[in-house]
């Protein structure tokens, strides 16, 4: 007889750590299965991808049992261990924190493969791109007309507004000493007038 599903949940846990303490057992917990079985179990099937997080997919039956489907590590994660960083940045392509290479593109898209929506493998590193330029990761030969091109950009942004501000300031400037001009214009009119009046 088949078993029913209760639930899916999935997990995102590094690979051979998983314990039963928060959050695998917050969130496992109240499902009802044997935490200490699946924590095994996750540790042996991933014990040889360790430093991974290796998100998990576990279906949980009415009788409690369970079974798991390991997908493939976050992209984020497999750029940012290729880049030898822990934290991506915080204002994305503007701000470029670490540099791949093309190599490195091609072996996280080949990880990836089997869940991006991707037909062929040009496709998926174009998705791993995106995802490393977001994050401020640079790949050498792929990006570095583009970032030569964003520098002339912030360059040429930086001459325009520094530009706008002295003409700012020169229009100020022309403002205060037209107010100043045009106080005294209004005053010589209103005195002919007054003139033209008495006459």
């Amino acid at each position: 007889m088949a078993k029913n599903v209760v639930k899916q949940i999935k997990l995102n846990v590094q690979a051979g750590k998983a314990t039963p303490a928060p959050p695998v057992g917050t969130i496992l917990g109240p499902a009802g299965i044997n935490l200490q079985e699946f924590c095994t179990k996750y540790n042996d099937a991933t014990r040889e991808k360790m430093g991974d997080i290796i998100p998990v997919l576990i279906t949980i039956y009415d009788d409690r049992s369970f079974d798991f489907e390991l997908k493939t590590p976050p992209t984020a994660s497999l750029l940012m261990k290729a880049a030898g960083i822990t934290k991506a940045s915080n204002k994305g392509a503007n701000n470029v924190v670490a540099t791949i290479t093309k190599e490195d593109v091609k072996a996280i898209a080949e990880t990836k493969m089997p869940d991006l929506n991707a037909y062929d493998l040009e496709s998926a590193m174009k998705i791993v791109a995106g995802t490393a330029r977001n994050m401020g990761i640079a790949i050498k030969g792929l990006t570095d007309a583009e970032l030569a091109e964003q520098a002339k950009e912030a360059k040429e942004a930086e001459a325009q507004a520094a530009k706008l501000e002295a003409d700012l300031e020169a229009m100020e400037e022309s403002a205060k000493a037209m107010a100043e001009g045009a106080s005294v214009e209004v005053e010589t009119t209103a005195q002919s007038d007054k003139e033209e009046t008495e006459e």
